[in-house]
């Protein structure tokens, strides 16, 4: 009972430890994965903890699965709007460019570290994916609001290339304990149908606890409950039936979170919970299973892998396979810069320990030590990289409370809440300044603490808490309101002028005195910034047309319907 106690409280003071030393990240910009992986190497065997953790079995269980609750979490926050201009160029990379990556890391490695050439590619594959969590986690720091186009490519790879990583480890793995070195066509049909159970098990089980989620009556905190239980079924029965189970829970999540769902708001919200708690969790145990004093050995010549992995092989891999998606060269390089490393190449590096192979443990701390010089030089620089490279849009304001109202035998309503800042282009405007859609209503302001029935606000101000009741299928129009007024608001980043996309291209030109190119004269604005983009446009992109710049304010259904136009 003693043993238990102090195992409780250990752990406890580790989570609680962590949470509140993640502070710190706030006010010097450090990655908080960063954090929680320091703090797990303090309470190490050589850190002032001094506990010895080396159950190398029990790490891989925790972070495999703790990864599949922060895929299916991502999966929840992903759009299927984000599918339509990064799903093409993500896969590219989370497939090909993985392979690239991993060979060119793997030639790196066997000749710094004078290893046979397919060690040299396991260490290559081990440290070849980039990382759900991390990329998920310093994407969505500080209320940072990349472009879309870029933002989708980043997260969906991410989500999805861990398969392709996990495979070729187990592969090159099975062909140097079998002393083979050639792979045959089994191997590429063995990856087939583990890509091919694991998406058809994503989104059947997907389907399935949709319909029960909307169907079945449970307390209102069992629906997340219900959501994480059945995604892990689908990840485990996948792993069962030899398919993917990254991939499956990843689909899962993407599935749900695109379709209306009983307490969905609950749903998000104790999810995103759960996905710092994993990560955390994750985190502390592959602190606590590191020994420092075994890095320093290979610090140097990991330090020179590192360096490989991020200015050579990771810009290559991401240049051959976004080249055919025409690409900005802005883009390209912020893509290529955040190939954040993090738990998924230590948790890979156990396969070798738990596989009791030889030069296992430089395989670990090799691949621990890369994901630290990740996270320090990456993972510190991924906002003022963004903002360097002008990636940085100029965020739509989400409500900052959002409430199910789940009032039995009633359609599901929700209650929005908007905080109006110093910006808002509602401040000393009249409630009848702008009109809801539909049933939607504005139904109280809070200022200065009190709550003030709307009829009695004559104007708004800075700093009111805005309340509007509105039905399920009417939040979307709301938040591309606000959205709109907003984005306007900001002369800065999206012009002075708003224009309508169905403008022609000549009128532009005679009301402005821009030079139009004859083929496009007698195109309308939409079309040739749609054209620009090969009608995938996303908002924030801008195209160059003389003198002045069209940028993208509003897109609907991925149709441009606000155009800023700003003078170069």
């Amino acid at each position: 009972m003693d043993l238990l106690n102090n195992l409780l409280l250990i752990a406890a003071l580790l989570l609680f430890g962590s949470i509140v030393v993640s502070s710190i990240s706030a006010r010097v910009g450090a990655p908080l994965l960063l954090i929680f992986l320091i703090v797990g190497m303090l309470g190490g065997e050589e850190g002032p903890g001094n506990l010895v953790f080396d159950d190398v079995g029990t790490a891989y269980l925790i972070g495999s699965t703790a990864l599949g609750i922060i895929l299916l979490n991502g999966g929840l926050h992903t759009k299927f709007e984000s599918f339509r201009v990064g799903l093409r160029p993500a896969l590219s990379l989370a497939t090909v460019g993985v392979l690239i990556t991993s060979g060119l890391v793997g030639l790196a490695a066997a000749w710094i570290f004078e290893l046979h050439w397919m060690q040299g590619m396991l260490l290559g594959a081990i440290i070849g994916s980039t990382d759900a969590a991390a990329v998920f986690s310093l994407l969505h720091a500080r209320g940072m609001n990349i472009e879309r186009r870029v933002g989708a490519t980043l997260e969906i790879e991410s989500g999805s290339n861990d398969p392709m990583a996990i495979f070729l480890t187990i592969v090159l793995i099975e062909l140097i304990q079998t002393q083979q070195s050639l792979m045959s066509w089994d191997v590429l049909l063995s990856f087939c149908m583990q890509m091919g159970i694991g998406a058809l098990a994503g989104v059947l089980g997907a389907r399935l606890l949709g319909f029960m989620i909307n169907h079945l009556t449970l307390a209102n905190g069992l629906y997340p409950l219900l959501v994480t239980s059945g995604g892990l079924l689908v990840f485990a029965l996948s792993n069962s039936l030899g398919g993917s189970g990254f991939l499956a829970i990843y689909l899962v999540g993407v599935v749900l979170g695109n379709r209306k769902l009983h307490a969905g708001q609950n749903i998000l919200r104790v999810h995103d919970g759960l996905a710092w708690l994993s990560q955390i969790g994750m985190f502390l145990i592959l602190g606590l299973l590191v020994t420092p004093s075994e890095l320093y050995p290979v610090a140097w010549h990991a330090l020179l892998i590192a360096l490989v992995l991020i200015f050579i092989a990771r810009p290559l891999a991401v240049l051959l396979c976004l080249l055919p998606f025409r690409f900005a060269w802005r883009e390209m390089s912020y893509i290529a810069w955040v190939g954040l490393r993090g738990a998924v190449p230590i948790i890979l590096a156990l396969f070798p320990l738990l596989a009791g192979m030889e030069q296992a443990e430089l395989y670990f701390n090799v691949a621990f030590f890369v994901v630290l010089v990740s996270l320090l030089l990456q993972g510190w620089t991924v906002a003022p990289v963004a903002r360097w490279l002008r990636l940085e849009i100029p965020p739509g304001p989400e409500p900052v409370m959002q409430i199910d109202t789940l009032i039995p035998g009633h359609p599901e309503c929700e209650i929005l809440v908007y905080h109006l800042g110093h910006n808002s282009p509602l401040r000393d405007r009249s409630p009848d300044y702008f009109i809801l859609p539909g049933t939607a209503r504005l139904t109280s302001v809070i200022r200065d603490g009190i709550s003030y029935d709307a009829k009695d606000i004559d104007r708004f101000a800075e700093g009111d808490y805005v309340h509007i009741l509105a039905a399920s299928d009417e939040v979307d129009q709301i938040n591309r309101l606000f959205t709109t007024l907003e984005y306007a608001a900001d002369h800065q980043f999206f012009g002075d002028f708003i224009l309508d996309p169905a403008a022609k291209l000549c009128d532009l030109s005679t009301v402005y005195g821009v030079s139009v190119p004859e083929r496009c004269d007698t195109m309308t604005v939409g079309e040739y910034v749609a054209q620009q983009f090969r009608n995938k446009p996303v908002v924030g992109d801008r195209a160059r047309l003389d003198t002045v710049e069209l940028v993208v304010l509003e897109i609907e259904q991925g149709r441009i319907v606000k155009v800023g136009l700003k003078i170069a």
